[in-house]
C-alpha cells in the first residue's frame, strides 16, 4: 500500500490542487478531510496511526480566529499530536501559521499589509542543508511564488529554523520541527485557484489588482510548476523513507 497523507482543507477554494496531484504523482494517497463540513480530525491519542503524513491547507480565515471556526483548534491539536509522533507534517498559507502556532509561535496581521502578486521570496544560508526545502534554494537566493495573504508569523516558535524571508523580512517557509514544515506562499495554486480568490476576494483588495494576481500567475505557470513541484517530490520521499523504514523495522533519522 502506498504511504497515506492527512490532508486538512479549510473551504471549497482552498483545494490540494497542483500540490495534491504533484503528491499522488509521487505516490501517496491522500485522504482529504472537511472540518468546515463537519468532518472529525483524528485528534484522539492514536488517531494518526493509518497515516503517514500530515498537510494542512490554507484558508482566508485567521489562524487565531477558534471562536469563528472551532476546528482550527482541532487542526492544532492535530499538528502537535503529528509533530509528537515524528509524522512528517506541511502546511500552506493558513496551515502554515497553524503548524507555527501549534509549536508555540505567534501569528497576526502583517504590519506592512497584505501580501498579494507573484512575489520573491529569499533562502536563508539554512535551507540549502534542509532535506525537505534543499532542492529548491536556489543558487542566486531568491525564488518567486504566489502570495495571498494578510497575516504572518510575527514571533517564531522555541527552536523553529527560519529557511526564507520576503523582502521584508517575514518568515516564508520554515522548518518549525524536525519533520514539520510551513510555506506562507501558495505553492498549490493554478490560476484557476487563483481566479476563485478573486471572485470572492476581501473588500481591501481591489478588484483590478486580484485580477493583476491571477494574469501574473497565469504567464508564470511554467515557472511556478518547475519552480514548486520539487516540494512534492521531496516531501513524498521523506514520507515513503519513513514508512517504509517503520514497516521493516528499520531506524529512520529525522
Amino acid at each position: 500500500m502506498s504511504p497515506r497523507a492527512l490532508v486538512v482543507q479549510h473551504q471549497d477554494t482552498c483545494p490540494p490542487a497542483l500540490l495534491g496531484g504533484w503528491l499522488e504523482e509521487a505516490g501517496l494517497t491522500l485522504d482529504v478531510r472537511r472540518p468546515d463540513l463537519g468532518d472529525t480530525l483524528p485528534t484522539a491519542p492514536g488517531g494518526l496511526a493509518p497515516y503517514d503524513a500530515v498537510l494542512v491547507l490554507g484558508g482566508s480565515m485567521d489562524a487565531f480566529d477558534e471562536a469563528g471556526h472551532p476546528w482550527l483548534r482541532d487542526t492544532v491539536s492535530l499538528v502537535r499530536q503529528a509533530i509528537a509522533h515524528g509524522t512528517p507534517t506541511l502546511g500552506i498559507c493558513l496551515g502554515h501559521q497553524l503548524v507555527a502556532r501549534a509549536c508555540g509561535g505567534t501569528v497576526a496581521r502583517n504590519p506592512r499589509g497584505r501580501a498579494l502578486g507573484v512575489l520573491p521570496i529569499g533562502w536563508t544560508s539554512d535551507a540549502a542543508a534542509d532535506p525537505l526545502l534543499g532542492a529548491l534554494a536556489r543558487a542566486d537566493g531568491t525564488t518567486r511564488c504566489l502570495q495571498w495573504n494578510q497575516d504572518v508569523v510575527t514571533v517564531m516558535p522555541p527552536g523553529a529554523v527560519l529557511l526564507a524571508a520576503s523582502p521584508g523580512g517575514e518568515p516564508q517557509v520554515a522548518r518549525f520541527a524536525d519533520r514539520a514544515w510551513g510555506i506562507q506562499a501558495h505553492p498549490e495554486a493554478d490560476a484557476s485557484v487563483a481566479q476563485s480568490w478573486a471572485d470572492d476576494a476581501a473588500p481591501d483588495v481591489a478588484a483590478e489588482q486580484a485580477a493583476r494576481t491571477v494574469a501574473a500567475v497565469r504567464d508564470a505557470e511554467s515557472e511556478l510548476s518547475a519552480t514548486w513541484r520539487p516540494l512534492a517530490a521531496a516531501f513524498a520521499a521523506i514520507v515513503t523513507g519513513i514508512a517504509t523504514g517503520a514497516a521493516t523495522g528499520a531506524v529512520t533519522a529525522p
